[in-house]
C-alpha cells in the first residue's frame, strides 16, 4: 500500500512543495493550532498521545485550510460568478466564511434532513443556502444545475488538488510542533486530510507510519484500496467521515503513502468523544473523535509509540452530545438503571432510597410501575436512576438493596 520512495512519489498529484505554497498564501487566515501532549490519555491508552486540535480554527473543523486555499485560486471572472457546493457540515461553513471574507457570493446545496442549527450556521457565515433532495447525491445533482445555470465554480470537499495541499498544511504544522512522533492517525471520509498529511510526511517525516480511520459503517476509501467490499451504511456519530465513495485522487495518493486504513466500531467513537470531553475539556465531533477510538481500539499496535491524532473537528450537535454524555455515563457504571421490586405499601419508597443514600448513591430519578409488571398485584416496581462513582459502587448498592430482601434488576447499558 505504501512506497514513499522512488518515481512513484514525483507522479502524484500533489506534491510537498505545493502544501508548501498553501501554507504562504494561508498565512493568518487560517489558525495555527496547537499541538499538546496529553498525559492522562496516554497513562488511559499506553501510548504518548499527542493532539492536534482542529476544532480551534474560526469554524471548528480543519476544513477551512482547504476550502479558503481553492477560494484563493479563483480568477477575478470567478470571483464575480461565485461558488458553489454541496456539505451538511464543515466544508460548507468553511467555504460560506471564506466565500465571504474574501467577497466571494457562495451558494451551498445541503440535503433537506440537515439540521436546522447547520442551515443556520451556514446562512449565518454568508453563504446561500438551497436546500434539495433527500441526500447529498440528490444535493450534488442540483448543485450541478445550479453550477451549469447559474454560472457558479464547484469546490469540492476533498477531491481537488488545491483542497488537498491546503488540508496537508496540517501536517507542516503536526511535524513541526511534534517532530518524534512515531505514527500519525487521520479520520477519513473522502480523503483530503489524510492525503495531504501524507504527501507531507513522505517528504518531511518518512520514517511515521500514517492510519487512516473510518467508522465501521463506511468504510468506503479501505474498501477503495482493498478493491472492494461492504459498506453497512446507517445513521453515524462520526458523520463527517460517513462518506459513501471515496476520493478518485485522495485514494490514489493514499493507496501509495499510507500505511493503512482501519475501521472503528460507532461505540469507540462515542467513548473517544467523551473521553476527550472529559480529559482534554475539549468538544470533539464523532469524526474529529475517530483518531483517538482506534488507538482505544487496538492499544497493543499503538502501545509504547509516540501517536499524533488530529481532532478534525467540534461541530457536534448539541443534543447528540448530551446523548453521548449520558450514554457514556451509563456504560462507565457512573449511571445505573435499577428496577427494584417491592411492596405496594406506604413507607416502602423511603426504605429503599434511605439504603441507597446510606451508601452514598444519588437518585436521580425514580418511577413507579405498578401496571407493567409481572409481580403481584399488591406489589409494585421501583425504576431508579442511580449515579454513582464507578461500577463497583454499584454492585455495592445492588448488594445492599438485595441484603434488605428486594429483589433487583440492573439495566445494562446498550
Amino acid at each position: 500500500m505504501r512506497s514513499r520512495s522512488g518515481p512513484l512519489r514525483a507522479t502524484l498529484p500533489v506534491t510537498d512543495a505545493d502544501v508548501v505554497r498553501a501554507a504562504a498564501a494561508l498565512g493568518p487566515d487560517v489558525v495555527h493550532t496547537p499541538t499538546l501532549h496529553s498525559r492522562t490519555l496516554s497513562a488511559i491508552t499506553g501510548a504518548s498521545i499527542w493532539l492536534k486540535f482542529e476544532n480551534l480554527q474560526y469554524t471548528a473543523s480543519f476544513k477551512d485550510r482547504g476550502a479558503l486555499y481553492r477560494l484563493l485560486q479563483l480568477t477575478a471572472e470567478e470571483r464575480r460568478c461565485g461558488v458553489v457546493a454541496v456539505s451538511a457540515g464543515n466544508h460548507a461553513q468553511g467555504v460560506a466564511h471564506h466565500a465571504t471574507r474574501i467577497g466571494v457570493p457562495a451558494t451551498i446545496v445541503m440535503p433537506r434532513s440537515t439540521p436546522n442549527v447547520k442551515v443556520a450556521n451556514t446562512e449565518a457565515l454568508g453563504a446561500r443556502v438551497v436546500l434539495h433532495g433527500d441526500d447529498l447525491a440528490e444535493a450534488h445533482a442540483e448543485a450541478e444545475a445550479l453550477a451549469a445555470r447559474e454560472g457558479l465554480v464547484w469546490v469540492a470537499p476533498y477531491d481537488d488538488v488545491h483542497v488537498i495541499a491546503g488540508q496537508g498544511t496540517v501536517g507542516l504544522e503536526l511535524f513541526a510542533d511534534a517532530p518524534d512522533l512515531d505514527v500519525v492517525v487521520v479520520p477519513v471520509g473522502g480523503g483530503g486530510l489524510l492525503a495531504g498529511i501524507a504527501v507531507v510526511a513522505a517528504a518531511r517525516a518518512p520514517h511515521v507510519e500514517l492510519v487512516g480511520v473510518q467508522t465501521e459503517l463506511y468504510p468506503s476509501m479501505a474498501n477503495t484500496l482493498r478493491g472492494g467490499g461492504e459498506l453497512p451504511g446507517g445513521a453515524s456519530i462520526a458523520e463527517g467521515i460517513a462518506v459513501h465513495h471515496s476520493g478518485r485522487i485522495t485514494a490514489e495518493i493514499i493507496g501509495a503513502l499510507v500505511d493503512d486504513v482501519v475501521t472503528v466500531p460507532e461505540a469507540t467513537i462515542e467513548q473517544a468523544v467523551n473521553l476527550l470531553l472529559e480529559i482534554e475539556k475539549t468538544v470533539a465531533e464523532g469524526a474529529g473523535a475517530a483518531g483517538l477510538a482506534a488507538v482505544l481500539a487496538e492499544p497493543e499496535r499503538f502501545k509504547d509509540r509516540n501517536v499524533g491524532l488530529i481532532i478534525t473537528g467540534g461541530n457536534i450537535d448539541p443534543r447528540m452530545l448530551a446523548s453521548v454524555i449520558m450514554r457514556g455515563l451509563v456504560r462507565s457504571g457512573r449511571l445505573s438503571r435499577l428496577s427494584v421490586g417491592v411492596t405496594d405499601a406506604p413507607g416502602t419508597l423511603s426504605q429503599v432510597t434511605a439504603i441507597v443514600g446510606d451508601r452514598r448513591g444519588n437518585i436521580v430519578e425514580v418511577l413507579h410501575q405498578r401496571l407493567f409488571s409481572d409481580l403481584s398485584v399488591k406489589s409494585t416496581v421501583l425504576e431508579l436512576a442511580v449515579e454513582t462513582r464507578d461500577r463497583d459502587h454499584a454492585d455495592r448498592i445492588v448488594e445492599a438493596l438485595e441484603d434488605a430482601g428486594y429483589p433487583v434488576r440492573r439495566g445494562e447499558p446498550g
